[in-house]
């Protein structure tokens, strides 16, 4: 299908969500499951495990919300007159005349496979004529009701809906989807051109800003704004860090016996560094949407691949920020570090996880003497307010998450760890806190942790040292939906 660079408002009457401050907090990382296909025409089944009845099913969302059964979906190949429909739906968008009717032909097939395209459109489009007949084609697909109570909230409601059911979304969804992010962002191109990509393409959305493209060392603001990644940061030894009250939290990194605080506030901005420590190179994302700091070894990849520059793509998975790599366009997973899309993925890449320690100022400089942190200015002389996000999450996600383990709260703080043999654990932060401070031991699943600064490190039996960080339960559980917990676990 033609591509058309038309501008984002102009194309699809584009409405910006609040996303935090102005050049920063967004985002997400990925999924890295495969869409669900379909066969044979004419039949039609419920998706895997589609039949929630309650929190005995799993399926309930952060607010405590109990989703309800999903609607029945054909299988097979895509009905060619509805694709022909869908052709006639991007074409309007390409010169920003959508019409209701148009929506309505999509729906009248009763598809429920399109209600995922339907959510993308209604991610881009939030008001007006055409924004009420999508919430109305979503409900005639699909049976469900949509409370529409302000701007974006129609799209979060169907997402959390469609993520929490598990729908298939049609054979041919990929494609069409990456036609209308492209239409919106041409730079975003790169990142849905792998055909053979292993993102669940159906959890990917946009997260209200637009991809850091900026060559390595480029402090210059993103056209269009993004959120900007921090490249080679100047840093100071632990009496140049005053200025950083000790109380403040900080993402502590050691590599080879070099230690490096990351102030909470300059990562809150900038939730992605490419730095140098310990003589390795390093990159570190921060979900701030997931409460996750990561730090990954970019030199780890094979002889003849160029070590990656990791760069925010303004686009989530399930609230977590997508990561991709600037110089191939090559998709990674975020939370593991696996390449998922583009030629790093068709080259096997993984980088390598070390540990991240959230730790206050003052316990980390007290455990690391010869630390060095972030300077006031981050090098590029820029200043940064103490508290960037301004609450922004202190009432849950702000983005579609879909359904939440019920075993604690979507923002629990964990510390989550996997064992040599794969198996997860996940650590309450605050109980352990508490048990580590009254001198007990806090173990489970053959994982001790321990003290560092007022973080945590974990260690095997054997006492080698297992990656650990820190992250939302509803993050962890994503990714790790077995995860073993302690305490209950221990």
């Amino acid at each position: 299908m033609p591509r058309r660079p038309l501008a984002v408002l102009a194309a699809l009457s584009l409405v910006v969500a609040a996303c935090a401050a102005s050049d920063s907090p967004e985002l997400a990382e990925p999924d890295s499951s495969s869409p669900v296909s379909t066969s044979e025409l004419g039949e039609t089944t419920k998706p895997g495990g589609s039949e929630p009845s309650g929190p005995a099913d799993g399926l309930i969302g952060s607010d405590g919300q109990v989703f309800g059964l999903a609607p029945e979906v054909p299988v097979g190949a895509t009905d060619p007159a509805l694709l022909a429909a869908l052709d006639e739906l991007f074409a309007a968008a390409e010169t920003s005349e959508i019409s209701p009717e148009q929506v309505a032909a999509v729906a009248g097939f009763g598809d429920a496979r399109v209600a995922w395209y339907l959510s993308d459109l209604m991610r881009f489009i939030q008001r007006g004529p055409v924004s009420d007949a999508l919430v109305s084609a979503f409900t005639e697909l699909t049976g469900a009701q949509v409370e529409v109570s302000g701007l974006g909230s129609s799209w979060g409601q169907v997402t959390d809906l469609l993520i929490a059911w598990d729908l298939p979304a049609f054979d041919e969804y990929a494609q069409y989807k990456g036609d209308v992010f492209t239409l919106v962002s041409p730079a975003w191109e790169r990142l849905f051109s792998d055909p053979d990509a292993t993102i669940d393409w159906r959890l990917v959305s946009w997260g209200g800003v637009f991809i850091d493209n900026r060559p390595l060392g480029d402090q210059s603001a993103c056209p269009g704004g993004c959120i900007p990644a921090l490249d080679d940061p100047s840093v100071t030894d632990a009496g140049g860090g005053d200025w950083y009250p000790d109380e403040a939290v900080v993402f502590g990194v050691v590599v080879d016996g070099e230690a490096r605080a990351y102030p909470k506030n300059i990562m809150e901005v900038h939730e992605m560094v490419n730095d140098t420590l310990g003589g390795r190179r390093i990159g570190l994302p921060y979900c701030t949407l997931c409460g996750s700091a990561q730090a990954y070894f970019t030199d780890s990849v094979a002889e003849g691949i160029d070590i990656p520059v990791l760069r925010t793509s303004g686009l989530l998975i399930r609230s977590n920020k997508v990561t991709y790599d600037l110089l191939t366009g090559s998709v990674f997973d975020t939370f593991t570090g696996e390449a998922v899309a583009g030629p790093l993925r068709e080259a096997g890449v993984a980088l390598e996880q070390l540990s991240v320690v959230t730790s206050t100022w003052a316990a980390w400089k007290e455990a690391y003497p010869d630390t060095t942190i972030v300077a006031e200015d981050g090098g590029i002389g820029r200043s940064y307010p103490a508290d960037p996000l301004r609450g922004r999450d202190d009432n849950g996600p702000i983005f579609p998450i879909g359904d939440v383990d019920p075993r604690y709260e979507a923002q629990t703080p964990v510390i989550g760890v996997l064992t040599a043999d794969g198996t997860p654990v996940a650590f309450l932060v605050d109980q352990a806190t508490e048990a580590l401070a009254a001198g007990e031991t806090v173990a489970a699943g053959g994982v001790t942790l321990r003290s560092d600064g007022t973080g945590f490190r974990a260690t095997a039996e054997d006492g080698s040292e297992l990656v650990a960080h820190q992250a939302f339960w509803f993050a962890w559980t994503q990714f790790n939906p077995e995860t073993l917990v302690w305490p209950g676990d221990g």
